[in-house]
């Protein structure tokens, strides 16, 4: 069972650019060519990712090997990024 989720998480795209649409809401270009809409704002009350709370720090998002990052080393990577976001199209 592990071995199938390992290896769908394992072959999730990298992100190549990101951009923040609206507070906590951002918009992930995909090297698959998808675009994608991920909410943030579950994370918020969670240890160092409520510093993401200001959104002028938010704003700092950046793409990094593949994932995304803020200034003080909190980031999401591409799996979870990928399996938690939702096709613009949607």
């Amino acid at each position: 069972m592990w071995e199938g989720l390992l290896a769908a998480t394992c072959m999730n795209p990298n992100v190549i650019d990101v951009e923040v649409k609206q507070k906590y809401i951002l918009k992930l270009a995909f090297e698959n060519k998808e675009v994608r809409i991920f909410d943030a704002s579950p994370f918020l009350d969670k240890g160092i990712f409520s510093e993401l709370k200001d959104i002028n720090y938010f704003k700092q998002v950046k793409v990094a090997f593949g994932a995304i990052e803020w200034p003080h080393e909190q980031d999401f990577s591409k799996d979870t990024l990928y399996l938690l976001s939702t096709p613009l199209d949607s």
